[in-house]
């Protein structure tokens, strides 16, 4: 059965050039994902089809109405959860990407111009998502970031299931550096460990690495774990690295 996800918008050529490309694309061809791309003008009343109106109250820019999304949505009934992208939202990470793959699947409204009505937000969507604290000027590509990293996560989209479980955040970490040939480039050469062949000490080093790195650059991911173990101390003093400021490993064994 595929997993569905579909997708309101009022640029489906833009959401659909996404959800036709890579991994998505491929996912798609062979039937693990069923991506539905529905544009938002077509339930819009008039002879131009307008999605949207000036705000009651005054102010400046406009805002979609009601009438076309819910018209849209019902007409469909789309897999649940409906999320709509706003900068409002929860913020989307890894977990919630896990959450809503392990189900059968969920739809999205991309918002555009100052957002949505809120009668939307409480009477017809089930959620609001955020990709960060940014301001974008509709959620296409809002919508983009969420159909990867949820479908990433769909049994059978990725061709090693698994790569998943090394990448970054699998464990509240950040991935661990990569190197590919050749072994010496402008006299950088790759860490030695990982030309030795042998599997139990490039896992050991990988594991200090990523946690040297997390603590480097997110240290409010280790925190979130609460802190290092002394386990995970221990490996870190093991390759050379100080378990209290640990700094990544750029090269040698």
């Amino acid at each position: 059965m595929s997993f569905r996800i579909d997708i309101f918008t009022i640029f489906p050529d833009l959401v659909e050039a996404m959800a036709s490309a890579s991994v998505i694309g491929r996912a798609r061809a062979d039937g693990r994902l069923d991506v539905r791309v529905h544009d938002l003008r077509m339930a819009a009343a008039g002879r131009h089809r307008s999605v949207d109106d000036a705000p009651f109250g005054g102010g400046a820019g406009m805002v979609m109405m009601p009438q076309p999304l819910f018209d849209a949505v019902e007409a469909v009934e789309p897999p649940r959860p409906l999320c709509y992208l706003s900068p409002a939202g929860r913020r989307f990470d890894q977990a919630m990407a896990d959450e809503l793959a392990s189900g059968e699947g969920f739809s999205m409204l991309c918002g555009r111009y100052e957002g949505v009505d809120e009668r939307v937000c409480q009477h017809l969507v089930d959620a609001e998502v955020s990709v960060g604290d940014v301001v974008l000027s509709g959620g296409e590509v809002a919508a983009g970031v969420v159909l990867e990293a949820v479908a990433r996560c769909v049994p059978g989209v990725l061709s090693n299931e698994a790569s998943t479980a090394e990448e970054s955040f699998a464990e509240g970490l950040l991935e661990y550096p990569h190197y590919t040939r050749p072994a010496a480039f402008r006299g950088w050469p790759v860490p030695e460990v990982l030309l030795s062949g042998d599997h139990n000490r490039v896992a050991r080093w990988r594991r200090a690495q990523s946690l040297a790195r997390t603590f480097e650059r997110r240290p409010d991911l280790i925190e979130a774990r609460g802190g290092l173990s002394d386990e995970e101390r221990e490996l870190l003093i093991e390759h050379g690295l100080d378990a209290d400021t640990p700094q990544v490993q750029r090269s040698g064994g």
